[in-house]
């Protein structure tokens, strides 16, 4: 079996990695001392090679190193030597298999120092006490671990709740700097030292039925480590809980910290110690001023009009662990490279996180307020209005677009919250991140003569307080605060009261303060849209005919009658995400062809936000449509279905699913 060039050069990379993680050339002089001193003597001879590799097999380093050295995907580095069979080289790992017994690492780069986390084991989940262990094969709620660093994003196997859960997982993490032209250098401990980035750790938890909640969102300092003689520490964290509960233990984890390549000089403690101190003062000092300067910002807002005091105006909110942030931090401007293509597609993903208030412990019917940072409601998959206004307002940022976040009421004085953007020729759209409608705003003219003609009202937003974005908040201090009446003019001193940018930028601006959580990067799909369409639909296929079978009713497919609704779906999706539709007459065209003189059909479409198929189906039969469909009874009837799963970033799905029979019709 011959070995490609480029896979010569991977294996002598790995090699070479291994070795430098066991510290070879060290032991192997300590080796080479040892072996002189016991050659110095009357019968001293000189000392060959022979001698030495003699004495390496006897102190066992030798069979070390083979039996470490072992490679899990021999595939990926004998291949054929055919280029079209070969896969492409891999990039450097981020990502770091471990089991129990053995730690593997592929393609470390040894010019670029790395950061090796390791989970070993949680307990004091006190919440799973009682829980018995799952039987093989059993279903049962399970908790995943996720993890951010400096632009990096990783997930944890999922592992069944317990009080002592077996989470227990390796990510290589690596350390850049900062300066242009400086990615590939070797991070010293200075350079290490100036970086505050903190991991952010977030521990969900997924039920039976596929729901998920957020157990903990954690800011990991990592720096501990650069103290550390050996290059390596371990320790314990304690994770709280989210929300109400942020004050209560949720849990205890484990994490073990070593740098590769291990540092020549480590820092001291208390230089550690001092730095975390001196960005902690700094952070306190800026957060100090700051609020100084909105206190004294909302009393000359009140100045301007009594009224004001009830307008929705929210300058500072809550995230998951109770700290309260300005809104303004919520916003970053985030670009998804090629996951997303337009920003109405970015409004359609958004669309597609579920929507699900912040959970209230007891009765009252009050809000909980929790404004998720981005990497807990990118884990979570779903949350409140406030996490897709804010998320939607950063893709359109990052789309180039003015965006701004609405913060308001919709009908019967509900709060909400919304998107807003301007054109450059002046006009105002609307953007509801729950749904991706868009609706144009026109003004009303309280002034205009009774019968004059007055835009139609196609939102559902009746009032709005105060719009931001990342670097600028304006309060509405216009006479009413009625969104039909407003008029978005941001220039206009006398409609809308601005914050200082500089006094916003001082806590809102990236890096400006250590407490400021990182922004996460969105992640691509990992499901293939497929597979899963294509096994959803033999889920279906099953439950209809079962279903039929409960009724007396045979059950005949129309496998190209299926595969014709296959048009009608990507026409729905594609509507959905532009709003424009197309390809609806090669549908009805397709199925007028399909569909035999004398016969009638019938078809009934619907839309799900996950891929269950029991769920979906026991939905589907609360319609009375899909009931005649489903439970057709006539001469010559013939079942279709068809299922399209899209998947987009974060691994968010629109599930379509289309029934439909045909039959003949009876006079």
């Amino acid at each position: 079996m011959s070995l490609p060039p480029e896979r010569a050069s991977e294996l002598k990379q790995i090699i070479h990695n291994h070795l430098l993680k066991m510290d070879i050339h060290g032991k192997i002089r300590e080796v080479l001392a040892e072996t002189v001193r016991n050659d110095q003597g009357p019968t001293h001879r000189s000392l060959s090679e022979a001698d030495f590799l003699r004495a390496l097999q006897c102190r066992g380093i030798i069979d070390d190193v083979m039996k470490d050295l072992h490679f899990t995907q021999v595939d990926q580095l004998f291949s054929p030597t055919d280029a079209e069979t070969r896969s492409p080289p891999k990039s450097a790992t981020h990502f770091v298999d471990k089991d129990t017994t053995q730690l593997k690492k592929f393609n470390i780069d040894p010019s670029r120092r790395c950061l090796y986390l390791q989970i070993l084991g949680g307990k004091a989940f006190l919440e799973h006490l009682q829980e018995p262990e799952p039987l093989p094969g059993q279903v049962c709620s399970t908790f995943t671990l996720y993890l951010h660093f400096r632009n990096q994003r990783f997930r944890s196997k999922p592992v069944p709740c317990a009080c002592e859960p077996n989470l227990e997982e390796g990510f290589l993490l690596e350390i850049h700097q900062d300066g242009i032209g400086e990615g590939s250098k070797m991070a010293d401990a200075t350079t290490m030292l100036s970086i505050c980035d903190p991991i952010h750790l977030v521990l969900v938890k997924t039920d039976t039925s596929s729901e998920t909640a957020l157990v903990s969102s954690y800011f990991l300092d990592w720096r501990t480590v650069l103290s550390s003689p050996s290059g390596k520490t371990c320790f314990a964290v304690e994770l709280m809980g989210v929300g109400s509960e942020c004050k209560v233990p949720a849990g205890v984890l484990t994490v073990s910290l070593e740098l590769f390549p291990p540092l020549t000089e480590t820092l001291s403690t208390d230089i550690i110690s001092t730095q975390q101190s001196l960005e902690r003062q700094r952070t306190a000092e800026k957060e100090r001023l700051f609020l100084v300067y909105a206190k004294q910002w909302w009393r000359e807002f009140l100045e301007i009009r009594p009224s004001h005091q009830s307008k929705m105006v929210k300058i500072f909110a809550q995230d998951e662990n109770g700290i309260n942030r300005p809104v303004c931090s919520y916003v970053r401007v985030l670009r998804a490279g090629r996951l997303l293509e337009s920003p109405r597609q970015a409004a359609r993903f958004v669309s597609l996180l579920a929507h699900e208030k912040a959970p209230v412990v007891g009765g009252g019917g009050g809000k909980q307020e929790q404004w998720c940072t981005l990497m807990a409601f990118l884990c979570r998959g779903k949350g409140d209005c406030e996490d897709h206004a804010t998320l939607l307002c950063s893709l359109l940022l990052g789309f180039g677009l003015d965006a701004y976040v609405c913060v308001g009421t919709k009908a019967k004085g509900v709060p909400h919250t919304w998107v807003l953007t301007r054109g450059t020729d002046g006009s105002i759209t609307f953007w509801e991140s729950l749904t991706a409608h868009r609706y144009l705003h026109q003004a009303v003219d309280p002034d205009a003569p009774p019968l004059a003609p007055q835009p139609k009202l196609l939102y559902p937003y009746r009032t709005v307080g105060c719009v931001f974005n990342h670097q600028t908040f304006l309060a509405n201090c216009q006479p009413s605060d009625a969104v039909e009446l407003c008029v978005f003019d941001f220039q206009v001193g006398s409609r809308w009261k601005a914050m200082s940018e500089e006094a916003l930028k001082s806590v809102c601006a990236p890096g400006s303060t250590s407490s400021l959580p990182p922004l996460p990067p969105l992640c691509a799909p990992s499901l293939d849209p497929a597979a899963s369409s294509n096994q959803l639909e033999l889920e279906m296929r099953y439950l209809v005919s079962e279903h039929r079978k409960d009724l007396e009713l045979a059950t005949v497919w129309d496998d190209h009658l299926s595969y014709l609704l296959s048009s009608a779906l990507s026409a729905y999706e594609l509507e959905r995400c532009t709003g424009v539709s197309c390809g609806n007459e090669e549908f009805q065209d397709a199925v007028r062809r399909a569909v035999p003189d004398g016969h009638t059909f019938k078809g009934f479409p619907i839309h799900f936000l996950h891929r269950s198929a029991r769920r979906a189906f026991a939905t589907c039969l609360r319609s009375p449509f899909c009931q005649e469909i489903v439970c057709c009874r006539g001469d010559h009837v013939r079942l279709a279905v068809r299922v399209r799963v899209f998947m987009y970033p974060e691994n968010a799905c629109a599930v379509w699913v289309m029934f439909a029979c045909k039959y003949r019709s009876v006079l």
